[in-house]
Formats: C-alpha cells, structure tokens, sequence
C-alpha cells in the first residue's frame, strides 16, 4: 500500500515537472525568443555571405517573420484575429533586409545591426502580443507597447523610405512604392489606438493621410538633395501626421501638443532646405 502511494505520488510529481518544463520551453516568450534568433542569424547569412543577391531572401524572410509570429500567439488569435497585428512585422524584417544594402560590407556593422535588428524584433514581438491580448481586456503595459511600435514604424519608414529614393527609380515607381508601404503603415498605426478587428474602421482615414504623403512625395522626387535628407524629412512628415492622428484618437489634441509636431516638421524641413544642393 506505502509502495503504491508512493509511486503514484512519484508520477504527481513527475507529471507536474513535466509540465512546468514543457510550459517554459514552450511558452510564449520562449517562442518569440526562438524566433529572433533564428531570423537575425539568417538575416546575417543571407546578407554577409551572399550580398546583393541575398536581397531576394530578405522578403522570404519578411513572410517568414510573421508566420513564426502567427505560430507564437495563435492560441490567443483563434478567437480574436486581427491582421493588423502582422503589418509592422512584415515592413520592419524587409526594411531592416533591404536597409543592409546600403551599408558598408563590414563585419562589425553588419554585427551592429543584426543585434539591433533582432532587439526591435523581440520588442516588436511582444508589443504585437500585448495589442492582442489587449483587445480582449486591459493591460498596463499597452501605453509602453504602443511608443515601442510607433519607434520602429519610424525607423522602419526611414530605411525603406531611404532604400526606395536610393534606387533613383523612375517617379511612377517610386511613387508606387512609396504608397506601397505608407498605406499599411499608417494602417497599424492608427489601429493600435482603436484595437478594432476590422481593417474597415481606419481604412479611410488611413488612406487620406497616405495620399498627402504620396502628393509630398511627387515633390520630392523632383527635390534636388540626397536620398537619405529626403528620407529623413519623409519620416519627420509621417511622425507629425500619424502622430497627431494618434493623440487625437486618445483626446489629447491640445495647442501644446499641435505646435510639438508643427515644431518637429519645421525642423526636418529646415534641414532638407538647407542641406539640399542647390548648384
């Protein structure tokens, strides 16, 4: 009888460690840990060993990004899918892939920006995490997931805003790329303030602010400066309007907080102004 218990008490404890370690080395966190590892290290392979023909893995490894974050956070989508939730990922992996063309073939940069790269992946991973499981109920971490996502959408939009103008591509294509990833970008952006499922909800307004960029941009083409001022000015665009799309959505659209943006604006085109050839 002692033996019995004790073997059934063995296989309790035996099953509970089972799953505590089965927890941990499958848990979420874990996933999104696997995840970035393996993608910074085939970023860095693809980009190191093959250069400029490594260039059509970095969208591979752009659907790649969202579908190992499809499998980390399926169980929580099942009833609550959003498709939003996969935009940034998506741009941030290319922008970062494409962005390594432009920069000097040297170890210790590419080491430099693959840790960066898998640092905003991992941060981006659990901010998309925190949105999901805030559209189910509340969370005090939303507010930080929010300036985290709003932080690499900006980074994102200037590498892929700097690449684009780099390939001095003609005006209808670079248009068309430009509008290619303004539009979903912008898309995300308004839609971690409203957490809606629909893509519907946004859409609109998603569209007019994309289509001032896009009329900005025919400007800009014509614009006699480097691709990285034009970049640069482009971001400083996107983060007045989009940012102040944002503090609207939370009803903080104060007369302080308008002139901020204003602020920032004036300066990014003072620099492309100024910095700008003009012989």
């Amino acid at each position: 009888m002692f033996k019995r218990r004790l073997k059934l008490a063995r296989k309790v404890r035996t099953s509970n460690f089972g799953k505590k370690l089965r927890s941990f080395l499958i848990g979420k966190r874990q996933r999104f840990v696997a995840s970035v590892i393996f993608l910074s290290t085939a970023l860095f392979i693809s980009e190191y060993f093959l250069g400029r023909s490594g260039m059509f893995l970095v969208f591979g490894l752009a659907i790649l990004t969202d579908f190992l974050l499809y499998l980390s956070v399926k169980g929580d989508l099942k009833d609550n899918f959003s498709p939003q939730v996969f935009i940034l990922p998506f741009l941030y992996s290319l922008a970062i892939g494409l962005f390594y063309l432009l920069v000097p073939a040297r170890l210790l940069t590419r080491i430099t920006i693959t840790s960066l790269y898998a640092l905003g992946l991992y941060s981006l991973y659990l901010s998309e995490n925190i949105f999901i499981v805030s559209s189910m109920r509340t969370i005090a971490l939303l507010s930080s997931a929010r300036t985290v996502t709003f932080t690499i959408s900006l980074l994102s939009y200037f590498f892929l805003s700097n690449v684009i103008f780099s390939l001095h591509l003609n005006v209808f294509l670079t248009l068309f790329f430009i509008f290619c990833f303004t539009f979903p970008m912008i898309l995300q952006a308004l839609w971690i303030y409203t957490l809606e499922k629909s893509i519907k909800t946004n859409f609109n307004w998603a569209l007019f602010l994309t289509i001032s960029i896009f009329e900005l941009s025919i400007l800009l083409w014509f614009w006699p400066s480097t691709p990285t001022l034009i970049a640069l000015f482009l971001t400083g665009v996107f983060y007045s309007i989009v940012g102040l799309s944002q503090v609207w959505l939370e009803k903080r659209l104060f007369k302080g907080v308008i002139w901020e943006y204003i602020l920032v604006s004036l300066i990014v085109f003072s620099v492309l102004f100024f910095y700008t050839s003009w012989s």
